[in-house]
């Protein structure tokens, strides 16, 4: 490994965005690729096809606008847990934000807290969590769990988030290891910064280590019975995020999940899964409200925020846009991201006869 210091961006501005599929190409030309980078953000796993498949698969499905409803404008409010916000759109948990700008979380912080929203940190965040509750101390915060072996450890990391005000744990439970990710192998990407939440307590810091060595860590036989661990050691609702199939989002459900996390990590995990989108109305079903869904995995358009809400979810996160949006501005480029996909929303809501959440909820879609 290069003693050279790792530089990611340290923009400050408010960024013009046309569309977020735009992003992408704009931070490849903007981002230091040194040490892979751009690679480990942008890459899915394998042939990408699964990765591909969640931004296409929204387009199986149409809108049947109402027209004549008196609808001048939309309502984007709604709430989780009591937490109110401004829009369903909320920020997906995604690792090592300090690749892409030089204030890492603790900015991603401050521009989802500008947009109204909830913002996840990682276990593997470049910012601990600590750092990042007090760049945004009035924002809700959600602490992304990857379990340990070793119990000790996850109960370490579960205590510094309920310290530093966690409103609920993300237990990401589809990452026992990690995906064939080709970028990383081509880059032999190693992790040019550390990890403060992994200090204090295990040997070092992930600073240098391939994502294999990082899994190395994780819980490889993930059970239902660790829900209620996690819950114990918390006090706090614990979402099970990764859930792509109905059967396991009834067994989440009944060994004590308060909330369905449906994602297939953004494409990143297994290759040749079913995209995140064909596989909500399914789970929805089995769920049948008796806990939140939260969403995500190729929303890059405000129609698709409608078509999942109509779906079954509840809430919508973003996960590679909010990075691009942090790389290309900072703290204001992320708040920009949420914006511009909240305003593409409320034309979709009002062009569809729909005012508020609730009305999306209750439209029924085509095809």
């Amino acid at each position: 490994m290069s003693n050279k210091k790792y530089e990611a961006s340290t923009a400050e501005n408010h960024i013009d965005i046309i569309n977020l599929a735009s992003l992408e190409a704009r931070v490849k030309d903007h981002m230091s690729n040194e040490k892979g980078a751009f690679g480990y953000i942008s890459e899915g796993a394998e042939d990408e096809w699964t990765k591909k498949q969640n931004t296409e698969a929204f387009n199986k499905k149409q809108i049947m606008p109402r027209v004549i409803q008196g609808i001048d404008h939309a309502d984007l409010s709604t709430q989780i847990f009591g937490i109110d916000l401004k829009s369903p759109i909320i920020q997906a948990p995604s690792a090592a934000h300090g690749l892409a700008h030089a204030k890492g979380e603790t900015d991603t912080a401050k521009g989802v807290a500008a947009a109204g929203s909830i913002y996840s940190i990682s276990t593997y965040a470049s910012t601990s969590v600590e750092d990042a509750a007090a760049a945004a101390p009035d924002a809700p915060m959600f602490f992304q769990l990857y379990m340990s072996k070793d119990d000790k450890f996850n109960e370490f990391l579960i205590k510094k988030a309920v310290k530093a005000g966690a409103k609920a744990i993300i237990m990401t439970v589809d990452s026992t290891l990690g995906g064939y990710r080709e970028a990383d192998a081509i880059n032999k990407f190693q992790f040019p910064l550390p990890m403060p939440n992994l200090a204090g307590y295990s040997a070092g810091d992930g600073e240098g280590k391939g994502i294999g060595e990082i899994y190395a860590s994780a819980k490889q036989g993930i059970v239902p019975t660790d829900i209620q661990k996690i819950k114990d050691m918390s006090g706090l609702p614990v979402f099970v995020k990764g859930i792509q199939s109905p059967d396991d989002a009834a067994l989440a459900i009944e060994f004590g999940a308060d909330g369905i996390w449906i994602s297939n990590h953004g494409g990143r995990q297994l290759d040749g899964g079913p995209a995140s989108f064909d596989m909500l109305p399914y789970i929805a079903e089995v769920v049948n409200k008796r806990v939140p869904i939260v969403f995500d995995s190729g929303v890059r358009r405000g129609e698709h925020v409608f078509k999942a809400l109509a779906s079954g979810a509840d809430l919508v996160a973003l996960g590679r846009p909010i990075i691009y949006g942090l790389n290309l501005g900072g703290a204001q480029g992320v708040t920009d991201v949420i914006e511009h996909l909240n305003m593409e929303l409320s034309i979709t809501m009002q062009l569809a006869g729909t005012k508020t959440i609730n009305d999306v909820k209750n439209t029924k879609l085509i095809g």
